[in-house]
């Protein structure tokens, strides 16, 4: 394992500790809105905190940037750690066991090394740029899937723009009624591992945040699969918008969603 892979997975099993914890305590989760349907938990902000000062006990000088805690510059700003320490908070509150610590790391511009670690089901999704991707492991490998007819496909519908929704139902509808079933689950963390594994066939959302996109990204592109923005360009972290899966899966999606 990369030494810095490494290191991901112990602040995620780290953050995993925290959010156990606080999933067997409900009453103390002290929760906040941040938006409109958009919360955050204590459990939320500790883990994050788990999660840095993990990392930095190896490297004080990286930068950070997290859901919780926004950007925290370090001297060398080659490394970024993109950090998502509870994708899928509405769920956790509502003590749905879907959940997840997202973990990833930029150099340079570019995405290195992920985590994506489940801490109810014990599944750790790891990957290298160039090495391929693992659960708890062993090699994933992304769907093959070149029709949507039988494909389980995963989404998310626009629950903190609403006024979105007309346009959303239309490229829905056309996906659904071609797919074999569409998923909807709350995490996009777990989301984008399950394409990498080949669970989903792929997956489509908007409105997402780097953190959110981050180490699925890379998971899914290390597991064979393709990702891209709605129009088919290679960098949904810019503007948000993400399909991920097989490459001729993609390529349908992205046909439905620019009609």
């Amino acid at each position: 394992m990369h030494p810095m892979l490494n290191i991901a997975v112990r602040a995620a099993r780290s953050a995993g500790n925290v959010i156990a914890r606080g999933f067997e305590n409900q009453s103390e989760l002290m929760i906040e809105a941040k938006g409109s349907n958009d919360f955050v938990t204590r459990v939320d902000k500790e883990a994050e905190q788990a999660i840095i000062r993990k990392i930095q006990q190896s490297y004080p000088d990286h930068s950070f940037v997290g859901e919780e805690g926004g950007v925290v510059e370090g001297s060398n700003t080659d490394y970024k750690w993109i950090i998502d320490p509870l994708d899928g908070t509405t769920n956790f509150i509502k003590g749905i066991p879907h959940f997840a610590v997202s973990i990833a790391l930029m150099h340079k511009g570019r995405l290195d090394q992920a985590v994506v670690f489940d801490p109810i089901r014990g599944e750790l999704f790891t990957a290298s740029k160039g090495a391929g991707a693992q659960l708890n492991g062993f090699r994933i490998r992304a769907s093959k899937a070149k029709e949507l007819n039988q494909t389980i496909l995963a989404t998310a519908l626009p629950y903190k723009n609403k006024d979105a929704l007309p346009t959303y139902l239309e490229s829905f509808r056309n996906i659904f009624f071609q797919a074999g079933d569409v998923r909807r689950s709350g995490s996009a963390a777990l989301d984008l591992a399950y394409v990498a594994a080949g669970r989903y066939d792929g997956y489509w959302e908007s409105g997402l945040k780097p953190w959110d996109i981050a180490a699925g990204e890379l998971l899914v592109r290390e597991a064979g699969g393709l990702v891209t923005d709605f129009k088919g360009n290679n960098d949904p972290m810019h503007n948000g918008d993400i399909v991920a899966g097989s490459a001729k899966v993609v390529q349908t999606l992205v046909k439905n969603l620019k009609a």
